[in-house]
């Protein structure tokens, strides 16, 4: 991800904390397999697929980015293994209750107590990461409250307004859906992340 990450530090200042939506988000075909988190339970949980960000300035300057992800997660804690579109490895993101780690291809690394503290010391800005652990699995995340919520005729949230961001869910399997669509609007420009789940 080095030159994904070089992209983001030379695009707009504000362009850098998108990165972030990688960790949830986050997405290419030839992503290898999530490795299991070791003692996984249960409630053991992955996803693999490819993501695209586009960030819309005023004055119609446009910055996009891609990759893939690879996402292992045992209901405790998570391991997102981010990948540039060639497939390498870039970053992986890990979190656990109470702290999380982001940790580059160049063995740079920062640490925060949560996914979205990490998001702020490390790109300058909030970003909903600990939601995403409960949107890849078709749920709400239990705050901030979610408001404008419509479900499927399974009861299955398809639409919805949390942290700041507008999110559709859509090409549920068993596990959630496969297609999320997140917007976010800020003053002078609009977020859109993409993120398309091809193997459980």
């Amino acid at each position: 991800m080095t030159a994904v990450f070089a992209g983001f530090r030379g695009a707009a200042s504000g362009l850098r904390w998108v990165a972030l939506a990688l960790l949830a988000f986050t997405l290419a075909a030839c992503t290898s397999l999530p490795k299991p988190i070791e003692g996984a339970g249960d409630d053991a949980f992955s996803r693999i697929g490819r993501f695209a960000i586009t960030v819309n300035e005023e004055g119609g300057k446009q910055n996009a980015v891609q990759g893939g992800f690879s996402w292992s997660d045992d209901g405790r804690r998570y391991v997102l293994d981010l990948t540039n579109p060639l497939g390498s490895t870039e970053a992986r993101v890990e979190g656990r209750p109470g702290a999380a780690s982001l940790t580059k291809a160049d063995g740079t690394r920062l640490v925060a107590d949560n996914p979205d503290a990490l998001a702020e010391d490390a790109l300058g800005s909030s970003m909903p990461v600990s939601g995403l652990r409960d949107w890849l699995r078709g749920k709400l995340a239990a705050d901030p409250q979610a408001s404008d919520v419509k479900r499927d005729e399974l009861g299955r949230p398809i639409a919805f307004e949390q942290g700041g961001w507008r999110a559709n869910l859509s090409r549920y399997d068993e596990k959630g859906p496969q297609l999320l669509v997140l917007e976010r609007l800020e003053p002078g420009r609009r977020i859109l992340v993409r993120l398309v789940v091809n193997q459980s």
